[in-house]
């Protein structure tokens, strides 16, 4: 009696997958086998050879990872960059004689090294007490409705960059005239234990400080500024909000 022979078991993509997976040798000695193996191309209709596939793979992955290493090229250049204009605006602000002075070598500072054209120092009033004259514009004495304000913005942060509109920039920036339409801003509170003002820097472009930045340079110059307002004349006492 003759046995019929059983049919041909077709197997699953997904089985041939894991089957190679567990064989990576498989090719070994078999690499005319590559040759005849088509595969779609990934960009144009028809096919290739594996081999011819896996260097449009290669190459499309080299290339991916030169851009992401540009990329990371460029961010160092940047902050690089950043680091050395904030070195050197801390380096004029050190030789400020007095808190006007200060102010108004951190607006110029921050108008040619950072296109930041707008720049409040806004001081508590025991900043001014003992001086013999008003303080000067970029430098302003703090007030209720100004330091209410202000903290409204931070809305409970150290810093925030924010959209800055037309009311709040005849406010905050009395000094500077306002611009057409909205801008932004990065406000910073000034402290050096107790709370000694708020540092305003403007921009009627409403996307250079745009919510979403990190804070982490106007803190930083916030700072220095903050030491720097102490130790250039004496605080008998810090203003605090009602």
């Amino acid at each position: 009696m003759t046995r019929t022979p059983e049919p041909r078991k077709t197997l699953e993509p997904d089985q041939v997958a894991f089957w190679l997976a567990r064989h990576p040798d498989f090719f070994v000695g078999r690499e005319g086998l590559l040759q005849q193996l088509k595969v779609p191309h990934p960009h144009i209709d028809g096919a290739v050879s594996l081999l011819e596939r896996l260097v449009l793979d290669l190459r499309t992955r080299a290339e991916r990872a030169e851009g992401r290493l540009d990329h990371l090229l460029d961010t160092a250049r940047h902050t690089e960059s950043q680091y050395r204009r904030l070195r050197d605006t801390l380096l004029v602000l050190l030789e400020a004689p007095d808190r006007d002075a200060l102010a108004q070598a951190l607006a110029t500072q921050m108008s040619e090294r950072f296109a930041t054209p707008a720049v409040a120092l806004w001081c508590a009033p025991e900043l001014s007490d003992a001086e013999p004259a008003m303080p000067q514009p970029p430098r302003q004495v703090l007030d209720h409705h100004a330091g209410t304000r202000l903290n409204a913005l931070l809305d409970g942060r150290t810093s925030r960059c924010a959209r800055l509109g037309l009311s709040d920039w005849k406010r905050l920036i009395p000094h500077a005239p306002a611009p057409e339409k909205p801008g932004s801003c990065a406000i910073t509170r000034l402290a050096a234990g107790d709370t000694l003002g708020y540092l305003v820097l403007a921009s009627p472009d409403a996307e250079q400080y745009r919510a979403s930045m990190d804070t982490q340079f106007s803190e930083y110059l916030g700072d220095v500024v903050a030491r720097l307002l102490t130790r250039l004349g004496p605080v008998e006492k810090a203003w605090h909000e009602r």
